[in-house]
C-alpha cells in the first residue's frame, strides 16, 4: 500500500454559464492518506460536491490531476464506492437487493456476494430488516442501506456527500456515531464532504475548509484527538469554534463594504391631540 491514497494536486474546473466562464475550483491540493478520515466543509457554492464528483470518475477535472492507489482517475471505479445525501434506493427492491447492487459487476460468485451482503447488513445494524422495502424503513435506516451498498464491494475509498444532511438532528447525531464506528471496524480511507461544522470536526482526522468563487482551500485542521469522541469534549469544542471562525472567514458577505450611512428620514408628525369623545351611555 502507497503511504498516499489520495493525491489531488493544482485541480480546477470551470462551467460555461451563458456567455462566460465560472471557475468551480481552483488551484485544490490535497493529500490523504490510507485509512484517514478527512471531512470537507465549507458554504454552499464552494464547489465541495463538485470536488468529490472529480475523485469519484464521475467528472473530469480541467486543469491538475487526481491520483487514487497510484493511478489517474479517469472515470468511476470499483476501488470508490460513494453515498449521497440522498438514499437513492429502488423502491421495487428489497434491503438486501438494493445492497446486492453494489456488488453487480464484481468478479464474485453469488455465495461470496451473498456472505457480503450479509455481513455488511449487520455492520450497518439492519439484521432483521433484510426483506425489508424501503417505504417500510425510516430515513435513518434507508441512509444505512446506502452506506452498506458503498461498503459492499470493499473500496479503498469512500466518499460521502452530506450523506446525513436530510436527517433530524437525533438521527443524525446518532448515525455520526456509527459511522465512525464502522470507519474503525473497516479501516478505509473515507471522505466526507459536509456543510455541518460539528459534523465535520467530530468525525476528521483533517478539516478542510473550502472557500467560494472559486472554491478553493482556505485552512486545514488537525483533529488530533482521541476515539471515540465525545461531542461535550472542551478540546472538541474549542476545535470546533476555530474551524467555524475559518468558515465563517471565507462568507462572502464578511467581503462586502459597509453601506454608505444614510441619513434617516424624520419620524412622522403626529396630528395634534384632540379630546376624545364623551361616552356614550346608554340607559335602559
Amino acid at each position: 500500500m502507497t503511504e498516499i491514497a489520495l493525491q489531488i494536486a493544482d485541480v480546477g474546473r470551470s462551467f460555461k454559464v451563458g456567455s462566460r466562464t465560472v471557475d468551480a475550483l481552483t488551484g485544490i491540493d490535497l493529500s490523504v492518506k490510507p485509512g484517514e478520515f478527512v471531512t470537507i466543509v465549507g458554504a454552499s457554492g464552494c464547489g465541495k460536491s463538485t470536488l468529490l464528483r472529480l475523485v469519484t470518475g464521475l467528472d473530469t477535472v480541467d486543469r491538475g490531476s487526481i491520483i487514487h492507489d497510484g493511478r489517474r482517475v479517469d472515470g468511476p471505479s470499483l476501488t470508490r464506492g460513494i453515498v449521497f445525501q440522498e438514499p437513492r434506493l429502488f423502491p421495487w427492491l428489497t434491503v438486501t437487493e438494493n445492497i446486492a447492487l453494489g456488488l453487480e459487476n464484481a468478479p464474485l460468485g453469488r455465495d461470496a456476494k451473498r456472505r457480503l451482503v450479509d455481513e455488511h447488513i449487520v455492520l450497518v445494524g439492519l439484521a432483521g430488516f433484510e426483506k425489508a422495502y424501503p417505504r417500510q424503513l425510516s430515513g435513518g435506516m434507508a441512509q444505512r442501506v446506502a452506506i452498506a451498498r458503498g461498503l459492499v464491494n470493499r473500496p479503498d475509498l469512500l466518499l460521502l456527500d452530506e450523506p446525513f444532511g436530510a436527517l433530524d438532528a437525533l438521527t443524525r447525531a446518532h448515525l455520526q456515531s456509527e459511522l465512525q464506528r464502522i470507519w474503525a471496524h473497516e479501516g478505509i480511507t473515507m471522505l466526507l464532504v459536509t456543510h455541518d461544522v460539528e459534523e465535520a470536526v467530530f468525525l476528521g482526522d483533517r478539516v478542510v475548509v473550502m472557500a467560494p468563487r472559486p472554491g478553493r482551500i482556505a485552512e486545514i485542521f488537525d483533529i488530533a484527538l482521541p476515539r471515540p469522541r465525545d461531542r461535550k469534549d472542551e478540546d472538541l469544542l474549542r476545535l470546533r469554534n476555530r474551524v467555524l471562525a475559518a468558515l465563517e472567514a471565507t462568507a462572502p458577505l464578511a467581503h462586502v463594504p459597509a453601506p454608505r450611512s444614510i441619513a434617516e428620514p424624520a419620524p412622522p408628525t403626529r396630528p395634534a391631540d384632540r379630546p376624545l369623545p364623551a361616552p356614550a351611555y346608554s340607559h335602559s
